[in-house]
């Protein structure tokens, strides 16, 4: 075989990631109105404005989306809690119910069987921008390690995510990695460019846009293996 490794990413690879995060910030939202009463939250153009000001006053929050979260948090809390140490704590709570919420996922149909394969075969690895922990799942086993953006302070398609999965072994060469994601800047061009072999998990039937050939595709779960083995057989 001539490759060693296979990469792997989270959100809207190994599941469907918007209705969870609705559903967890619903939750979330409706446990805070409970404890301290009716917050604005505005619409989502709100949002994104807190999170750029945000973002420019703090960069690292750009990589550290827990941070970004709990300063988010603050902002909407500081009139109704004013005491600081009650705040923290109350951010502290909503965080954590909104980080359990947000694992509460369902895998694509195909994945376990899938990982368990390759795991056979290969070396695995999670590369997520995301802060979705592989390890809560039974199938965290079959994976050496797990990195994302915060490990890393950076966020795909840039090098360190890559580098670091590279890095975890001996003689690891790019040539020698699989990356398989459903974005394709974060997940494919930034393999692509390392020369990295990417594969897109594109279950959503969407059209290639890049300037670069496409890659190798799938969009059921169940053909990974067979065009993995494919692949390495080339």
């Amino acid at each position: 075989m001539k490759y060693k490794l296979i990469t792997f990413d989270l959100d809207d690879t190994f599941w469907d990631i918007a209705p969870v995060i609705i559903k967890a910030e619903r939750d979330t939202r409706q446990w805070l109105h409970k404890e301290v009463g009716e917050i604005e939250w505005g619409s989502m153009s709100d949002f994104l404005g807190i999170r750029e000001e945000l973002i420019k006053t703090i960069p690292s929050l750009e990589w550290d989306i827990s941070l970004l979260r709990k300063e988010i948090y603050k902002q909407k809390l500081k009139d109704l809690i004013p005491d600081e140490s009650e705040r923290d704590h109350m951010i502290n709570k909503a965080y954590s119910m909104f980080l359990e919420k947000r694992h509460e996922v369902t895998f694509y149909e195909g994945v376990y069987d899938a990982i368990k394969s390759l795991a056979s075969k290969y070396h695995l690895g999670i590369l997520t921008n995301g802060n979705a922990d592989i390890y809560k799942y039974d199938i965290g086993k079959y994976f050496d390690f797990s990195k994302n953006s915060f490990d890393v302070k950076d966020n795909k398609p840039s090098k360190p995510h890559f580098e670091s999965a590279k890095n975890v072994y001996e003689d690891m060469s790019f040539n020698e990695i699989i990356h398989i994601g459903d974005h394709q800047i974060n997940d494919v061009f930034g393999a692509h460019d390392l020369g990295i072999k990417p594969i897109w998990f594109n279950n959503k039937n969407d059209e290639w846009s890049q300037s670069f050939d496409k890659p190798d595709e799938f969009s059921n779960w169940n053909d990974c293996t067979k065009l993995i083995e494919e692949i390495d057989a080339r």
